[in-house]
């Protein structure tokens, strides 16, 4: 099985993650940073990691609101994995309502300084996402 990469997209921030070979395990790899808005740089950013882990399928944050409406960021994201699949690659759209939270959580269990959850929560919200599809393939 080929491994699968996570995204959490945000307007200056993309955390990244990677599952492992086996298709059962999500990693943080790392968060991206750009230019507001500017996700052509975000895709050119993440090509080093769909190179590298030479990934076919993407498994993209969709950011909706608690009642289940797609907002502006929901828009932001299926017009990112509109580019993606440009590239040739296989996206799949997953919820990602309170990753973020569920990322804090689990950062702050770990005794993990606001500085540096700061620096990490990006690539922790990517990993639940990525986690979240592949729990959902097994």
């Amino acid at each position: 099985m080929k491994r699968i990469l996570g995204l959490d997209l945000g307007s200056r921030t993309c955390g990244v993650s990677v599952s492992d070979v086996m298709g059962m395990i999500a990693r943080p790899v790392e968060t991206l940073r750009f230019q507001d808005d500017d996700y052509d740089q975000c895709l050119v950013l993440l090509q080093k990691y769909i190179d590298e882990f030479q990934i076919e399928t993407v498994v993209l944050g969709l950011p909706k609101h608690m009642n289940g409406d797609i907002g502006i960021r929901g828009e932001v994201s299926i017009a990112f994995k509109e580019k993606l699949e440009a590239q040739g690659l296989k996206v799949v759209l997953w919820d990602e309502r309170l990753t973020t939270v569920a990322a804090e959580r689990i950062l702050i269990a770990a005794d993990v300084s606001r500085k540096k959850r700061k620096q990490v929560i990006d690539q922790m919200a990517s990993v639940q996402i990525l986690q979240g599809y592949l729990d959902s393939k097994s």
